[in-house]
């Protein structure tokens, strides 16, 4: 199917909260994912809104999803979690997000559209995006503070621009970016185009980068675990199929796809 896509507190973990969502979900004939009930068929569309750092992995978990579920049509928007949950607040049609943090996902809660409660269902760590074979001889966060590198990093109400600040405050060493981008993939473009150094992303975006950039680890980054979380969006016109959605993504075969792309098991 031609899919279309544009670019806390009480949040549970991925293992129960998957339990607990399965038994309100409805149920369909047909292929079933692991932890999930069915007695009715789903249909109808579903508009996802998800971190841009998701962008590889819930496009494949889309694809599965509309695959377990016959007479469905998944829409995804990747953007900024902070532009995403923005644009929600202000009436954009969504069924369900998913932020790349748990601070983004407290304003969904906040103006009571979330849904029950946010499930946490996969972790992210920072890393060194680098050109191919590392011309700049990078090795650690501390080789950034560099005048002479152009530096890119993502601007601070972005998840993995606070995640990068607290880096630096745990780390002392203060980045002095070129440009401050709106999502992790802008930051990762900057770099793979030859605009930019170097850029910190996460290590899932140059794992789903295929070779156009290289990775460069530093110990700084376990200071800074991400915690995803997901829920369905209040006034979804198809709630149902919003809290399956969810539940898929939190399942045994929605961790398998994460994993792959590189993310961290849920705490």
């Amino acid at each position: 199917m031609t899919r279309g896509t544009r670019g806390g507190i009480g949040v549970a973990c991925a293992a129960g909260a998957a339990l607990l969502l399965a038994g309100c979900s409805s149920a369909m004939s047909g292929p079933r994912h692991p932890g999930a009930s069915y007695d009715v068929q789903l249909s109808g569309s579903l508009t996802v809104f998800a971190a841009a750092s998701l962008t590889t992995s819930f496009t494949e978990l889309a694809d599965r999803f509309e695959s377990e579920h016959p007479g469905t049509s998944v829409q995804l928007s990747f953007a900024g979690s902070s532009a995403l949950v923005t644009q929600i607040i202000e009436g954009a049609p969504a069924d369900v997000f998913a932020s790349a943090d748990e601070r983004t996902m407290e304003s969904l809660i906040e103006e009571d559209l979330a849904v029950g409660t946010p499930v946490v269902f996969a972790t992210n760590e920072l890393t060194i995006a680098v050109q191919p074979g590392n011309p700049a001889s990078i090795g650690s966060l501390a080789d950034l503070d560099d005048a002479e590198l152009d530096i890119v990093v993502c601007a601070p109400a972005v998840p993995c621009g606070a995640a990068t600040e607290r880096v630096e405050n745990v780390s002392g060493v203060e980045l002095r970016p070129v440009s401050e981008e709106s999502s992790v993939t802008d930051v990762l473009g900057k770099v793979t185009s030859g605009q930019a150094d170097a850029g910190v992303v996460y290590v899932t975006d140059v794992r789903g980068a295929d070779g156009a950039a290289d990775a460069v680890s530093f110990a700084e980054s376990a200071d800074a675990i991400t915690s995803y979380p997901i829920a369905a969006v209040a006034g979804s016109q198809n709630v149902v199929l919003a809290r399956d959605f969810v539940t898929f993504v939190a399942s045994d075969a929605g961790q398998s796809v994460l994993r792959d792309a590189g993310f961290g098991a849920a705490p």
